[in-house]
């Protein structure tokens, strides 16, 4: 009942029908007309006052019904908000917020579909050039006169694209998953010098190529996380270390634990990140100023998206180098879960 006193439609035309009886009533009194006149002018009067109030509401009404069709040929949502509390007050308030809703929606599908037509340009980009390579390589293989040094040569280029792409299109096929949800990081504890040696060992034939030395050291330590999808991100940022480091560089792999996390830091024998780049080193398919021509541009942005979603980061600082390090933020959950698997 306290709802509707504060109605402002049913408020003003209770107190207009209360003061219109009111005065039907004391006209009644003191100029002695008959009941029967005084009753139909009074019905009259309060069938005046509903078309009135009637008539204002269906006016509120059709201008809801002219915002709606503006709306729905494209125009930007309007400020219909009112601060009364009437039916029609309340209705243009959720009417507005729905529209704001919904303006969002469309302007977040706008931003996604350019986001997606960027990646698919950058997707294209990425394959085109081992494409390319591998097409050029088989015309130089057709020549009857190549000698068995250079046709090896060619041989191993092709192979070299043909890894390139299916790393890359695997490493494609991961982030979508991990973008769908379609992933679960189902955490179990691991030593750290478990994961580095998980993470290096697909990278072993690159190094050797390039000559590069590797050193790992640290204090050993259990972490709670997924083994094969954290190792991934490990050995991503340890592949982006080994593109960016010169040949016969030097590596440092470096593991422990403090009050605040537990962390894997890498650090690689290049040019270090550009200042400029760093606000944008974990966005797909960026390339620094000093990335490698081999670097894609999506193995940091997988690394960061799994270790954001088992509650850690990755942070980049210089130091002659690059410098990565992956932290597992400590929880008294985590921990505790730890102990008991590695004491059992």
């Amino acid at each position: 009942m306290i709802d509707t006193l504060r109605n402002k439609e049913f408020l003003y035309f209770s107190i207009s029908a209360f003061a219109m009886t009111a005065a039907m009533a004391l006209v009644c009194l003191y100029t002695g007309l008959p009941p029967a006149v005084v009753c139909i002018s009074g019905g009259l009067a309060v069938t005046v006052l509903f078309t009135i109030y009637t008539h204002r509401r269906y006016k509120s009404i059709a201008r809801l019904n002219d915002y709606l069709q503006r709306l729905a040929h494209g125009e930007k949502a309007l400020d219909i908000r009112d601060n009364a509390e009437g039916e029609l007050s309340i209705l243009k308030n959720e009417i507005y917020k729905v529209t704001i809703a919904q303006a969002e929606q469309a302007e977040t599908l706008s931003r996604d579909k350019l986001e997606l037509a960027n990646a698919l340009a950058d997707i294209s980009h990425q394959l085109k050039t081992p494409l390319t390579a591998i097409g050029v390589m088989v015309d130089l293989l057709s020549d009857e006169n190549l000698t068995d040094e250079k046709r090896q040569e060619f041989v191993d280029n092709i192979r070299a694209s043909q890894n390139r792409m299916e790393w890359l299109v695997l490493t494609l096929l991961k982030m979508a998953r991990l973008d769908a949800g379609a992933v679960e990081l189902k955490p179990e504890p691991v030593l750290l010098s478990k994961l580095v040696e998980r993470a290096l060992l697909p990278l072993q034939i690159p190094i050797e190529l390039k000559e590069q030395n590797v050193t790992v050291t640290g204090n050993d330590a259990s972490v709670a996380c997924n083994p094969e999808w954290t190792a991934e991100a490990l050995s991503n940022i340890i592949k982006n270390a080994v593109e960016n480091t010169p040949m016969n560089g030097h590596i440092r792999v470096e593991y422990g634990v403090n009050p605040l996390y537990t962390y894997i830091t890498v650090r690689d024998g290049g040019p270090g990140v550009d200042k400029a780049d760093l606000p944008y080193l974990f966005k797909r398919f960026y390339r620094g100023k000093n990335a490698s021509r081999e670097s894609a541009g999506i193995g940091l942005s997988m690394s960061l998206a799994v270790m954001r979603k088992q509650n850690g980061d990755i942070e980049v600082t210089n130091d002659n180098g690059g410098v990565f390090t992956l932290k597992f933020f400590r929880t008294a959950k985590s921990d505790k879960s730890v102990t008991e698997s590695f004491t059992e």
